[in-house]
């Protein structure tokens, strides 16, 4: 079966803010005419700024993970939690429904996420055409998952706000809970940096 054709032998251009097909002018100042944002065939440096965003996120991850997120004291008994020992204490309490969303928003995504970014960088560079419609799907099942990254940070936040009605004598969030946010901060930009039609050509940048 022959190949369709794109819409660069088309001359056509989609409009990436509210997804517009466009005719090409080859202009450089080129605009939507519905919603005025500037055409681009591509983002423009859109494997450099996706990696730097991926790497950085990576980085901070570490210190979310090995930083204690929250202090809980409760009875004279004051607890530092991790990410994963404030999953085991959570579970361990009788919360095992909010400890498997905790271990999910905070343990699965994230790494899913970068394993993702990473493996659709590789393949553009590469140029890729191995499971290309494949790629394509896993690209926007991060974008959605992307919005739910920040349960994490949510549930310290619930907790705290439980100090007001008694269930516990005192919960403060702890630097972790920092680096966290800004790791998801920084993959859902790599996420929004990355061009999803370079899985479709020769990893033009």
């Amino acid at each position: 079966m022959s190949a369709l054709p794109r819409a660069a032998e088309l001359g056509l251009i989609g409009c990436h803010v509210c997804g517009l097909v466009c005719r090409d002018t080859g202009r450089e100042d080129a605009a939507c005419p519905r919603c005025g944002a500037a055409l681009h065939r591509r983002k423009r440096a859109s494997v450099t700024r996706t990696w730097a965003l991926l790497v950085a996120a990576f980085i901070l991850y570490i210190p979310a993970n090995v930083l204690p997120i929250m202090r809980t004291v409760s009875l004279g008994d004051v607890d530092d939690n991790t990410i994963l020992s404030g999953v085991v204490e959570l579970w361990v309490k009788g919360s095992p429904d909010l400890a498997v969303i905790v271990f999910t928003a905070s343990i699965v995504v994230p790494m899913m996420k970068f394993l993702v970014i990473g493996m659709l960088l590789v393949c553009a560079q590469r140029g890729s055409r191995w499971a290309q419609a494949q790629r394509a799907k896993l690209y926007r099942m991060v974008e959605f998952i992307g919005y739910w990254s920040m349960l994490d940070v949510f549930v310290v936040a619930l907790l705290t706000a439980l100090v007001q009605f008694g269930f516990f004598s005192q919960v403060e969030p702890l630097p972790g809970v920092v680096y966290f946010g800004l790791t998801v901060v920084l993959t859902m930009l790599a996420s929004m940096s990355f061009d999803p039609r370079m899985i479709w050509d020769a990893g033009t940048d």
